[in-house]
């Protein structure tokens, strides 16, 4: 399983956010026993920073009963509650606060792991605190699928953008019941291999876009060198899209990451590659026409759980690799560990 401190380094990259030497040294001194109080260490800097900072402000829609017309009179309550007779009506209108979705998100977070028993009290108290300094006219807000569903829609600036990460992830972490009191427990997302596969993926393909200048990097759609008698049976092929194209004019990596706890798997008492695994990247390699002159090539890479693992093949002309990468080790370890990878 990743080392606590090792996943601070593992989201900025996967947030495409490259990691705060300050924070790092500040993470690294802490002893984190869950992710958890990680997940409210980061939430927390980030929130002091944009509090110091001042929170972002913007139009949200109001709804009240005025004397004097303001944006939009809304008919129907104002005749159905008789409010002319008396100089009034209801009125829509936008006001400029901080009372935005973002805010009333982050705001309803930290209320949240203020009554999360498995943090320790200084944190809680921590927490608390940061609360207390936002404005008034925020309403804490829960968080929802929909709610954050409709925030990851929008374009946000870097550190927003961290702490709509935080507060996502957060919240796939919250079980979906609190208890009688009201409080929510919150469990270890190192165990969800679906969601470390994601930010394993992420990762990868962040670090290579932060970290070196040799390669353009992306995630691209492989067309299939296929000819149909029926044009629109092409359309009934699956889609290849990549994890991550690294390109060069001399060279171009097709790179797979793979979130399994092992490389190899074992059938009739004999270790083996994962096919599927194997036929993916086999039919990326197939399908890409390269460029004169470009040598393609493809690499599966493994977290390493249960082994390490370093094989080399060509297959149909191309070199293809399978390595693990060691996500338990010092960080500096594993970034020198990628950037050999491609070099």
């Amino acid at each position: 399983m990743i080392p606590i401190h090792n996943l601070y380094y593992l989201l900025c990259y996967a947030w495409h956010r490259l990691p705060d030497p300050a924070e790092a040294q500040a993470v690294e001194a802490q002893e984190f026993h869950r992710p958890l109080a990680l997940l409210t260490h980061l939430l927390l800097h980030a929130t002091r920073r944009q509090l110091r900072r001042g929170l972002a402000v913007g139009y949200t829609e109001q709804e009240a009963e005025l004397t004097e017309l303001r944006g939009r009179v809304q008919l129907a309550p104002t005749l159905a509650r008789d409010l002319l007779r008396r100089g009034r009506a209801m009125c829509t209108y936008d006001e400029l606060s901080a009372n935005t979705p973002l805010n009333q998100l982050l705001a309803g977070t930290l209320a949240q792991l203020s009554r999360t028993r498995t943090l320790p009290t200084a944190m809680r108290q921590q927490v608390r605190q940061v609360l207390g300094r936002f404005p008034e006219a925020v309403r804490p807000t829960s968080p929802t699928g929909h709610t954050l569903s409709l925030l990851r829609r929008q374009r946000w600036p870097g550190p927003q953008a961290f702490l709509l990460h935080l507060c996502d992830l957060l919240h796939q972490c919250a079980l979906p019941v609190p208890d009688e009191k009201g409080r929510h427990r919150f469990r270890d997302f190192r165990r969800d291999e679906v969601l470390m596969a994601r930010l394993f993926e992420q990762f990868v393909r962040n670090f290579y876009r932060l970290e070196q200048r040799r390669y353009r990097v992306r995630s691209e759609t492989i067309a299939w060198q296929a000819a149909a008698e029926q044009p629109e049976h092409l359309d009934l092929l699956p889609a290849m899209i990549t994890d991550t194209s690294l390109e060069a004019a001399d060279r171009k990596i097709i790179l797979d990451t793979k979130y399994y706890a092992t490389a190899l798997r074992t059938r009739h008492n004999r270790q083996r590659l994962i096919a599927p695994h194997l036929y993916q990247l086999y039919a990326y390699l197939q399908n890409q026409p390269a460029a004169l002159g470009q040598q393609l090539e493809g690499i599966l890479l493994y977290p390493a759980a249960m082994q390490e693992v370093d094989v080399r093949y060509t297959l149909g002309g191309h070199p293809v690799r399978l390595v693990t990468i060691d996500l338990a080790q010092p960080w500096p370890d594993i970034a020198a560990a990628l950037q050999a990878l491609v070099a």
